[in-house]
């Protein structure tokens, strides 16, 4: 799996000209899910997102999560997050997980993430309109494939 975080004063989204969902102060999470994404990537996912600390404390340091501030996350399918662009200009996303794979482990990201802060998510497979107000600008990516690469290097 692979995500980018992106902390936010607010975030809405639009699907068909209605708002399906919408967060105050929080963090919107773009999820692309690969063909060979395992429960353990899924658990890895929804812990980084829960624990990811991008807050500020009141100190002034990067060190509170959305937990601590009373936040809640938008969770966004985004496929094409799963594709490569090493040749040529359009993504490749011949390693995306199939659609009913795909809403399966979003749906469960999503439940998981859930367990810990409130969460919303936009319509699976649909063409949204987000509209996101960022706070800092604060983006991370997380990818799950990365930590797999990490962990067998040890």
């Amino acid at each position: 799996m692979r995500a980018v975080v992106q902390r936010v004063h607010s975030a809405e989204c639009v699907v068909d000209g209605e708002v399906v969902s919408r967060i105050e102060k929080g963090l919107v999470a773009y999820i692309g899910v690969f063909d060979d994404d395992t429960d353990e990537d899924l658990k890895k996912m929804a812990n980084k997102i829960q624990g990811l600390r991008v807050f500020i404390d009141e100190a002034g340091k990067l060190s509170l999560d959305a937990k601590a501030v009373d936040g809640s996350v938008m969770l966004i399918s985004n496929f094409v997050l799963a594709g490569r662009v090493n040749r040529g200009f359009r993504p490749d996303c011949t390693h995306a997980a199939k659609y009913e794979e795909g809403k399966k482990m979003f749906d469960a990201l999503a439940e998981e993430v859930g367990k810990i802060l409130p969460t919303v998510t936009g319509v699976f497979g649909a063409h949204m309109d987000i509209s996101v107000h960022n706070d800092g600008p604060i983006n991370v990516i997380i990818d799950t494939r990365e930590m797999r690469n990490e962990a067998r290097n040890r």
